[in-house]
């Protein structure tokens, strides 16, 4: 029998990404309706605070302690009802995250409030940190959104240490999502190629790969293929899984992958304001330092690890 995994590296390339790192021990079988209260009453407990996209941090250089203590989440303003569970560390210490007013211009004393994408492009949290934030983010921007119960318009009550909703008129249970997104490098039939767009929202020069959500009733190719020939015009052939990433804006699963070009002749739509072909060398130059080529996306973005990895590969 040939070997399943013959082909996988370690560390696997998810693990290369920006928001992968988190290391919290979830325990996801044995949450209940004590869960945050029984982590709240742990004095080493300690909480990130989210808010409007954001988290409050206290700057440390060049980069920034986002913990607080349970009276110092208090005293921010933090509701221990309106805390999640996000798990624990290796030692047993709880984590979680809090809802709270968040001004970017107006801060307490020696606290920022940034931006999630500003943290990460500016690599202000450490790997496992990073992680967290993810997962919190997520779960903290559902919990706003999911106030009231979809089926009957009742207000609905946080359970299971935040991964679970509850409606209190119909007894509809309502759980935290997560929105598939497919990211793919398509690289033409020689494979000396990539395509890459450019949005109308991007930063001069910067090219990354194309992207979409997954449709209700698609599979991960098929989203592929529709995306590519509807963003660029470009029909694909055979396509393959290579990594995937928690984005937290506000709660998607990047898929990355490559898609096999059937053909070269780009058609772009009213999303993408140009396309291109770009050649293995070019891609090369400019993961070199080549400034005069075009800009790629920051190094922790799957994007950018779809590209370095198949400009790598022969």
């Amino acid at each position: 029998m040939s070997d399943l995994f013959a082909s996988r590296t370690v560390p696997e390339p998810s693990a290369l990404t920006g928001f992968a790192g988190n290391r919290l021990v979830r325990l996801s079988e044995k949450r209940s309706e004590t869960s945050v209260p029984d982590a709240l009453a742990d004095p080493r407990a300690r909480l990130l605070l989210l808010g409007e996209g954001r988290a409050l941090l206290r700057p440390n250089g060049e980069t920034a302690d986002p913990w607080f203590t349970i009276d110092q989440a208090t005293g921010l303003g933090a509701q221990g009802s309106d805390s999640v569970l996000l798990g624990y560390q290796a030692d047993g210490t709880p984590i979680l995250a809090a809802p709270v007013s968040v001004d970017a211009d107006d801060a307490p004393d020696g606290l920022k409030a940034i931006d999630y994408r500003s943290i990460y492009v500016q690599g202000l949290f450490d790997e496992p940190t990073l992680g967290a934030l993810a997962q919190a983010a997520a779960l903290i921007a559902w919990h706003r959104t999911h106030r009231f119960c979809s089926r009957c318009g009742a207000p609905s009550k946080m359970a299971d240490g935040g991964y679970k909703r509850v409606c209190g008129a119909c007894g509809a249970q309502h759980f935290p999502r997560t929105d598939p997104v497919v990211i793919m490098l398509a690289v033409s039939g020689d494979n000396e190629r990539c395509l890459l767009g450019r949005s109308p929202h991007f930063p001069p020069s910067m090219y990354s790969c194309l992207a979409g959500f997954v449709e209700p009733g698609e599979t991960l190719e098929n989203a592929v293929r529709r995306e590519t020939e509807e963003e660029a015009g470009i029909p694909i052939g055979r396509v393959a899984y290579h990594a995937s990433q928690p984005w937290p804006f506000p709660h998607t699963l990047m898929i990355g992958c490559y898609a096999e070009a059937l053909s070269e002749v780009i058609a772009i739509d009213d999303e993408l304001e140009d396309a291109r072909w770009f050649t293995r060398a070019e891609v090369r130059s400019v993961l070199n330092g080549d400034e005069a080529g075009f800009r790629m996306p920051p190094r922790g973005a799957i994007a950018s690890l779809l590209v370095r990895d198949w400009a790598r590969s022969d």
